[in-house]
């Protein structure tokens, strides 16, 4: 993975990116993808709505969708680095919009 991590802006709200030069693709965080499309006033609730999601894909069988997910270290919005579940753009909407 690259240093190339970028904020991308969807609807004028901020999802973080990072470029894979060698499979060259794009990497999506889950939770801000979730945050937009669901209207979470917060990180923390984003955050919330996904962990449930996965419960409830995880009860109902659907872990192949999990495995998709990678989980890369992004800059927060306190400017820490902590691990993030990430997707590729072509799998990124397919889980939350079940």
């Amino acid at each position: 993975m690259s240093e190339q991590d970028k904020i991308q802006l969807f609807e004028n709200q901020k999802i973080r990116t990072a470029w894979d030069t060698e499979k060259e693709e794009w990497y999506f965080s889950v939770t801000d993808v979730i945050a937009v499309l669901t209207e979470q006033p917060t990180a923390r609730g984003a955050s919330n709505y996904w962990a449930k999601l996965k419960q409830q894909l995880k009860e109902g069988g659907a872990d192949k969708l999990l495995t998709n997910c990678q989980q890369l270290k992004m800059t927060a919005s306190d400017g820490k680095h902590r691990a993030t579940d990430v997707a590729i753009e072509k799998k990124s909407l397919k889980g939350v919009m079940r």
